[in-house]
């Protein structure tokens, strides 16, 4: 069982992601948007880490980076969940250190290999 911090604005889109999680057997915690998610990292001390990309006080990029300042989020695997498909973004993220780029709508399957294969 691993424990992950799923981080999404979307109450809909958190709540799926939790319900996948956990029906695989792993333990979520989640936030709302990018500084409610750092608190809940420094708190829990997640596993990974699957966080939207557009959330208000402080989105996906700036969690990442945040993170990777963080001595609980530094070598943390970090995915970013969005619907976004722009180059420049992907690019962004590659240079904040995310640690992959996945697009909604999210395929279960995809993200049960995921969390087993990075965290």
């Amino acid at each position: 069982m691993k424990r992950v911090l799923a981080i999404d604005d979307t109450h809909y889109m958190l709540a799926m992601l939790s319900e996948c999680l956990q029906e695989a057997g792993h333990s979520v915690v989640t936030a709302q948007d990018g500084v409610e998610g750092l608190a809940q990292l420094r708190e829990h001390r997640p596993d990974m880490v699957i966080t939207d990309l557009n959330m208000p006080n402080m989105d996906g990029l700036q969690f990442v980076r945040a993170a990777r300042r963080d001595p609980a989020g530094i070598d943390l695997p970090i995915l970013l969940l969005t619907t976004e498909t722009a180059q420049n973004l992907r690019d962004e993220a590659a240079r904040a250190h995310a640690t992959g780029w996945l697009c909604k709508p999210f395929e279960p399957d995809q993200i049960l290999r995921l969390v087993e294969q990075l965290a």
